[in-house]
């Protein structure tokens, strides 16, 4: 066996379901240790507590109908990745973060994506699904981008029945990759558009019977529900096999002499516990509302790291209010 026939070592992490701003801030803390080469390449597969809708990190917010979001009791966020809304339930998210010397993230954004495509495409067989990862027709020019995720299979999407079935997205910072996705298994995905803008009821509808034609659930096509844990078993066994990895269990971890947080909100006065005050370190980028679940545990809440500071501001994750991008992201989607 040659050097290059080694596999590469990379972490696995198994979170538990935390909210939506938690789990952007764990993906990028992860994704600027990474760069630094302070942790190994990761593999993170995680769930969301409450339900979280996200925005890509260009979408306007006013996309998102606030009223209606709040009266479910969901919270919202911004990724620091691009693409349109998705609703985070009853679904498996996966990200991946290494430095872009890493082999398999190496090259371009597209070569990247797919060697991680072809990975997932055998998880999904490894659990009975049929599906597809294919190049896609570009949109006519002018056409006005819809807001769900869901909606519109990208280059190399991954379908089944011709539906879309995971919708990722990659960002490229400081000599970094992240790339994160989600896996819906069950639930009613029309659900998202009951907390985004319409002009009326009759237009809500249309876009959610759109959407169905267009995209599916793990359940919906195999005919039975695939429990989360199953899926991220053959998430981390196809990743292995796929992409010759050695995936030791690992956790998210404390680095004590990182820089202060950076927090978009001034109102930020509290910290939560298990974190190390106001100079605990959460990739740069907490926002409101951070704190992991309460089944979340405080030992995880760390990456280069502890949990950021607690805050009031019901926007959370990057400053959704913004609509331009983050300097220094080079981002694409699916």
């Amino acid at each position: 066996m040659s050097a290059n026939d080694l596999p590469s070592t990379w972490r696995l992490i198994h979170s538990a379901p935390a909210k939506g701003a938690w789990n952007m801030a764990a993906d990028e803390a992860i994704l600027e240790a990474a760069a630094r080469g302070d942790v190994p390449p990761t593999l993170r597969l995680y769930a969301w507590d409450p339900p979280c809708l996200s925005l890509g990190y260009a979408q306007p917010v006013s996309d998102v109908d606030l009223e209606r979001l709040r009266a479910r009791n969901w919270e919202l966020v911004r990724r620091p990745t691009g693409g349109r809304a998705i609703l985070h339930t009853d679904e498996l998210t996966y990200s991946v973060c290494g430095p872009e010397s890493e082999p398999v993230l190496s090259g371009d954004i597209l070569s990247s994506y797919q060697r991680l495509s072809a990975a997932i495409l055998s998880a999904l067989e490894q659990i009975g699904l049929g599906v597809q990862a294919l190049p896609q027709e570009k949109a006519a020019p002018g056409t006005a981008p819809e807001p769900v995720c869901f909606e519109v299979p990208s280059n190399y999407e991954i379908t089944v029945n011709g539906k879309k079935l995971v919708g990722s997205a990659q960002s490229r910072r400081k000599g970094g990759v992240l790339q994160h996705g989600t896996l819906p298994l069950t639930g009613d995905l029309t659900r998202i558009v009951q907390a985004l803008a319409f002009p009326d009821d009759a237009a809500r509808q249309t876009a959610g019977e759109r959407l169905l034609a267009r995209a599916t659930t793990v359940e919906t096509s195999l005919g039975a529900a695939v429990p989360w844990a199953t899926a991220a078993e053959a998430f981390a066994t196809a990743f292995a096999r796929s992409l010759n990895l050695d995936l030791q269990p690992g956790e998210l971890t404390s680095a004590p002499n990182s820089p202060a947080p950076r927090n978009w909100s001034p109102r930020s006065t509290a910290t939560p516990p298990g974190t190390s005050g106001p100079s605990a370190y959460f990739g740069g980028r907490v926002r409101a509302n951070s704190t992991p679940c309460s089944t979340h545990p405080a030992s995880a809440a760390s990456d280069s790291s502890a949990s950021a500071s607690t805050i009031t501001q019901p926007l959370i994750g990057r400053p959704v209010m913004s609509n331009k991008p983050t300097p220094g992201f080079v981002s694409t989607s699916s």
